[in-house]
């Protein structure tokens, strides 16, 4: 298995929007299929980190893609759909709060990755992954990418799979326990979602007990 890499790019190195460029360098050196992953959901109180690992078709690359937190939810919604359509391969992976609890957010997130890069019905010879870090145990090559969402289409659409899925599993989370509103803030520190904690209490196994003000309590 090759080296994992990762790069720390200058500011002109990242275009406005991302783009394919990586990935096909990548595919010019006989390097393919080639999956971008991402994870959602690192800051929030409550709910799992979510990961996707996607492999776009290079002949069917979606328009709109950008880093998901530059982006409206209306976006969001329309360019997932147009991923979910179009690319050779999806996976979504997370990791519940009880676990992120058990070890930290950074090893989960990377779990989560993982997970995603696994679940691809066809596996990648090589792995572009957001960030500084290289999701361990990968079966392929790796490289990390700072603010790879906003340099690479493959990241960027990882990006938006893993926020929409996420965003929809806190709005379930919503219906369930509707004194928190998790369909108005995900899970994040909000003063509504604050305002239920302290009316209701935490929800044990969906808030993340190692996180403040939980921890400091």
């Amino acid at each position: 298995m090759a080296r994992p890499r990762s790069d720390s790019p200058l500011l002109f190195d990242i275009p406005l929007k991302p783009d394919f460029s990586v990935e096909r360098r990548s595919r010019k050196r006989g390097v393919w299929p080639v999956a971008g992953t991402d994870e959602a959901g690192r800051g929030p109180l409550a709910g799992p980190v979510v990961a996707a690992a996607v492999i776009l078709d290079p002949d069917a690359i979606p328009d709109g893609l950008d880093d998901s937190k530059r982006m409206t939810l209306e976006a969001r919604e329309r360019v997932y759909l147009t991923i979910i359509g179009s690319a050779i391969s999806v996976g979504v992976a997370s990791v519940c709060a009880v676990s992120i609890d058990r070890s930290d957010i950074r090893k989960a997130s990377l779990e989560a990755m993982r997970r995603a890069v696994a679940a691809l019905s066809l596996p990648p010879l090589l792995v572009l992954a957001d960030g500084r870090d290289i999701p361990p145990g990968l079966a392929c090559e790796g490289q990390a990418l700072v603010k790879g969402d906003q340099r690479s289409q493959s990241i960027a659409a990882a990006s938006i799979v893993a926020k929409v899925t996420r965003d929809r599993m806190l709005a379930h989370c919503g219906t369930i326990h509707p004194a928190y509103g998790f369909e108005r803030h995900a899970g994040y520190g909000t003063e509504a979602h604050l305002a239920g904690i302290g009316a209701h209490g935490p929800l044990p196994g969906l808030h993340r007990m190692s996180f403040s003000p939980f921890k400091a309590a």
